[in-house]
């Protein structure tokens, strides 16, 4: 255990470990011209469209956890970068669909291959990607991610 873990709190924890993923994705994807929220929105959206699914800005946000008014954003960095398109929903004319072009397909299959190398590095310690420990971490960090939290309730006494 490091010297800046001993007796941290899970919060402060949970705190290190994202900043430390986030900033060490956002150095692998720069030389592909993304940042770590950018890749976060194209390989969400990439597994979507496997999937057959052109989700709207909005489902997008609700996938990622991102604010929606953030996924706008980066969505039209995006299409300026020609790695997305932008679309009006058939369906619903205040919806956009996004879909990823064939630049932003190749773009990120790359990025997801470097982000994958950078998992089972950080997995290691664990015993890699398929071992028990690291089925036992997602299963922790599934729980965690689905307790609802509530910022206005009172803390504990």
């Amino acid at each position: 255990m490091s010297k800046t873990s001993e007796g941290a709190t899970p919060g402060f924890l949970v705190w290190r470990l994202s900043m430390k993923w986030r900033v060490a994705v956002d150095r692998a994807v720069a030389p592909l011209g993304l940042t770590h929220a950018q890749y976060s929105l194209v390989a969400s959206l990439y597994g979507m469209q496997r999937t057959g699914e052109r989700p709207s800005q909005r489902r997008l946000a609700d996938h990622t956890g991102l604010e929606p008014l953030y996924v706008s954003k980066l969505a039209r960095s995006l299409e300026s970068a020609g790695l997305l398109e932008r679309a009006k929903d058939p369906r619903d004319p205040r919806a956009v669909q996004l879909a990823l072009t064939a630049e932003g397909l190749e773009t990120t299959r790359r990025a997801i291959d470097v982000v994958h190398g950078l998992l089972t590095q950080l997995l290691e310690p664990l015993g890699g990607l398929d071992s028990d420990r690291t089925r036992e971490l997602s299963r922790d960090l599934t729980l965690l991610l689905d307790a609802p939290l509530d910022p206005a309730a009172p803390g504990p006494q």
